[in-house]
């Protein structure tokens, strides 16, 4: 006789079932205390076991479970249900088509979580787990593949998913859990988070090889203000520490570009659209003249940030050690 249920669990949209369980994706039932996955996700596994095996006593033995237990919970299975899975005959069993209906989606949805499992587990690996590190697009070039260089002579095997943004996104990308670490500036205060000044660069003003200053080696940032700017947009990192040392020199810049890359800033201060602060380049770029900034001090700190209170998988630790003992040594000189 059917279990009584006063309704079915509630359960969020979840589109085709035969889609989620074959891929995993789809959004994700409540797993409230009366849903279908809460009730069920326990037996699946005995469920597929004396399916296979047709028989709960070599089924028990299998799963490592008293017989008895086993039983008891596939009648309470096909209760909830509501729909008979076995038919028994004696010892035996064997599945009524709503078992074989049932136990292919079952295998397909175990599949799934077998997958999952192996891959956080892989992830967490000390010597071969992975590392969500996210870097600003100006280290991407030089910093970045020299870190990784020395970092894997000791750790060949550990994977990185590498991520190039800008600040306020990488800090983002950490909250969110798609990141562990990041490198960034200006280094975040936030109370969420955690982050630790690792260098600083100079920032240098860049003009066009013909312009008035170009014959110049050093210049005070304020010989600069009637100059039209290029910076990147309004949320990058650079962008808030352009504005704060034009303005402690004593202007706001005109801008007349923005851009997201600070390549492509040079590029248009070559083609004499503008000057910019930028940090000095991997590669020297024709047609510009990198100055040094006399006044106001023009340096950025670069800092290393990670979110408070979240347990670190080993390969993380190990990268994290890393890069805090790569201060003051974590930029080419």
């Amino acid at each position: 006789m059917a279990h009584e249920r006063s309704s079915r669990p509630r359960m969020s949209p979840v589109g085709n079932e035969e889609d989620i369980l074959a891929t995993g994706e789809g959004p994700a039932a409540e797993l409230d205390a009366d849903s279908w996955p809460a009730l069920l996700a326990p037996r699946l596994a005995q469920f597929a076991g004396v399916a296979r095996q047709e028989h709960v006593t070599r089924a028990a033995h299998q799963l490592a479970v008293p017989q008895s237990t086993l039983s008891r919970g596939m009648v309470r299975l096909e209760q909830d249900l509501g729909v008979a899975l076995f038919a028994r005959h004696g010892r035996t069993l064997s599945l009524t088509p709503a078992g074989r209906t049932f136990l292919g989606s079952v295998e397909r949805a175990l599949a799934v979580i077998e997958r999952a499992a192996e891959s956080v587990r892989a992830d967490a690996d000390p010597a071969a787990g992975k590392v969500a590190f996210g870097f600003l697009h100006t280290l991407g070039s030089e910093t970045v593949p020299g870190l990784l260089r020395t970092f894997r002579a000791d750790h060949p095997r550990i994977r990185f998913q590498l991520v190039q943004n800008y600040g306020e996104a990488m800090i983002e990308g950490l909250r969110a859990g798609d990141l562990d670490l990041c490198l960034t500036s200006p280094i975040p205060d936030a109370p969420d988070l955690v982050a630790r000044r690792l260098d600083e660069q100079k920032l240098r003003l860049v003009v066009p090889d013909d312009h008035r200053l170009a014959k110049r080696r050093r210049v005070p940032l304020a010989e600069a203000s009637g100059e039209l700017f290029v910076t990147l947009e309004p949320g990058y990192g650079l962008r808030r520490i352009t504005d704060a040392l034009c303005a402690e020199a004593g202007f706001s810049p005109r801008v007349a570009f923005e851009g997201e890359e600070a390549e492509t800033l040079r590029g248009l201060v070559a083609a004499g659209l503008g000057v910019a602060l930028l940090p000095p380049p991997a590669v020297p770029r024709p047609g510009v003249v990198e100055l040094t900034v006399t006044s106001p001090r023009a340096v950025r700190e670069i800092g290393v940030a990670w979110l408070e209170g979240r347990p670190d998988t080993p390969p993380v630790t190990s990268f994290k050690r890393f890069l805090l003992s790569r201060r003051g040594q974590l930029l080419p000189r």
